[in-house]
């Protein structure tokens, strides 16, 4: 039981370790290994949970605390400076700096309030209220893949700029959105989005020419993701199992 969890304090520092090497990436001006290590994360994140399960340890609040902080980071913070922060073709989305950086920080913002609640109130629950940080991040690699690193279809700021303030808000909408365990509906899509991401990504690294087969693999390998996310967004409420009525009519 001991082993197990330590195991899953270990994933869950590896998740934050992973965020704090995407920041930094993005300082350096390389999104696309920031993106990467963002799906990483998202990785390690499960398999924090994973773990935690098969141990058989009881809930734990450094455990659930930890979680949180690491979440935060890689599902917060290195997003929002994916939406913020614009190395490559600088001149095209410097007139949409200042709204752009609004939207980051709208988007830590509200990531780092839903993990609060999340953290302090809703950790019982059976599913999410509101998007997960991790969807939400998921989200957000794909739009920098389609319209600004590589932009598959062109660079599109204002489509960024929509796509960060939508999905920021998405976090805090009082609907309901499935945890990805086994037995979940969307478990196998949410897994081939996931490597999806990672088949786009590391080709991405070495930075192939348009029209190539990397750059072709590339982006259909996004195109792909961006159908496993708009899956659990469009999909996920109706996947949630309403509560047992009984005869009365109440919701038990």
């Amino acid at each position: 039981m001991r082993g197990g969890r330590i195991a899953a304090n270990l994933a869950t520092l590896a998740n934050a370790l992973v965020g704090v090497g995407a920041i930094a990436y993005l300082l350096e001006g390389n999104p696309l290994w920031a993106m990467l290590l963002i799906v990483c994360g998202i990785g390690f994140d499960g398999l924090d949970g994973l773990l935690h399960r098969r141990s058989g340890a009881p809930e734990s609040r450094f455990g659930r605390v930890a979680d949180s902080v690491a979440d935060a980071i890689t599902f917060g913070l290195a997003p929002a400076m994916l939406v913020a922060v614009h190395t490559e073709r600088a001149a095209l989305w410097s007139p949409y700096a200042t709204p752009l950086l609004a939207a980051g920080v709208l988007l830590v913002l509200l990531a780092w309030s839903r993990l609060v609640w999340f953290t302090l109130r809703a950790y019982h629950n059976p599913h999410f209220v509101g998007v997960p940080t991790p969807q939400t991040a998921l989200g957000i690699v794909v739009a920098i893949l389609l319209f600004d690193s590589p932009a598959f279809l062109g660079t599109r700021p204002l489509v960024v700029l929509g796509v960060a303030i939508v999905l920021a808000v998405a976090m805090v909408i009082p609907v309901p959105f499935p945890k990805i365990r086994r037995g979940s509906p969307l478990r196998g899509a949410m897994s081939l989005t996931g490597v999806a991401l990672v088949l786009a990504l590391l080709p991405l690294q070495f930075r192939p020419a348009p029209g190539s087969p990397l750059y072709l693999l590339a982006f259909g390998a996004t195109l792909l993701a961006l159908l496993g996310v708009a899956t659990y967004y469009l999909a996920g409420p109706f996947t949630v199992p309403k509560p047992p009525v009984d005869p009365a009519g109440v919701v038990a």
